[in-house]
């Protein structure tokens, strides 16, 4: 049962995958305990997992808040597309965020930021950079021996926890995102917008099948941006951490990344090969001292 009766302003919604260990993290990440500027009674999380072999307790979700819900999808899919769509009709909040990979910790105003700058159009697109927790792209540093007990260890060389900027000093920009704040970014790993807006654009396509939805996030992106009622807006100095977990597409080396196949499902149900569509956005927020670094990016591949 619910205790919140009023209507939250916001809705979170985070698609798990056996995930448990970082789970925690990325909920934590959710809760008034780091982030800032946000009261419980102005957001939910939903929690989705999405068929776990590992589920998820519904007693350790409900300890991040009484603001934070859990829900099993019971499903043979390897697509996160149709729990992502089930939670948005779900959702009380007239905005939702929607995280398409349970294994992202946020930065510590994503929330707060979001219903800020919501309130600079009738159809907001806002969205953050992507990052790894190491040194480089996971695709790079698993080669290098990168692991989840690695990770563990980088996580304790900083007080994440008090501080989520910190997560800044120990990660790099995502592939997706290779030059920084000001990338021609391809997806993102957060993004908010209106809930009507969501339900009408149809969601995350369900033709999308394949493992983790192969291209969906990115064709999300895409069509966003190609559809001209809508206001990008990217949140500066704010991001999303990926932590190892072994995805399908973030922990594999490039030598075996499944894209030539994610791609050719991209291609039958578009009927044309994958290429992406970009608006500029504006601006909102602030660079702080940590994310200063990743103006632009800090690797070459």
């Amino acid at each position: 049962m619910r205790l919140f009766k009023r209507r939250p302003k916001l809705s979170v919604i985070v698609n798990f995958y056996n995930m448990q260990r970082e789970a925690e993290r990325t909920l934590y990440s959710l809760s008034t305990a780091y982030q800032h500027n946000i009261k419980a009674t102005d957001y939910e999380v939903l929690a989705i997992d999405n068929g776990s072999s590992q589920p998820l307790q519904a007693a350790t979700v409900r300890s991040f808040g009484e603001n934070f819900h859990y829900h099993y999808l019971q499903t043979n899919s390897v697509s996160p597309c149709k729990a992502l769509n089930q939670a948005a009709k779900l959702a009380r909040g007239e905005l939702i965020i929607c995280c398409i990979d349970g294994a992202r910790i946020l930065s510590p105003n994503i929330l707060s930021l979001s219903l800020q700058a919501a309130k600079l159009h009738d159809h907001p697109f806002i969205y953050t950079m992507s990052m790894h927790l190491g040194s480089k792209p996971q695709n790079l540093s698993i080669a290098e021996g990168y692991n989840q007990q690695v990770e563990d260890q980088l996580l304790n060389t900083v007080n994440w926890k008090n501080n989520g900027y910190e997560l800044f000093k120990v990660s790099s920009t995502a592939l997706s995102s290779s030059n920084g704040f000001f990338s021609k970014f391809a997806e993102s790993n957060c993004f908010c917008l209106r809930k009507r807006d969501y339900l009408q654009l149809g969601g995350f396509d369900e033709a999308f099948t394949s493992k983790g939805g192969g291209l969906v996030n990115l064709d999300f992106f895409n069509r966003i941006h190609e559809n001209t009622q809508f206001y990008p807006i990217l949140l500066l100095g704010e991001a999303s951490f990926h932590q190892f977990h072994g995805g399908v597409a973030t922990n594999v080396v490039m030598e075996e990344h499944p894209w030539d196949e994610m791609a050719a499902e991209y291609q039958e149900i578009r009927r044309k090969k994958f290429s992406t569509s970009y608006r500029e956005p504006a601006q909102f927020g602030r660079l702080n001292p940590e994310s200063k670094a990743f103006i632009h990016s800090t690797y070459h591949l």
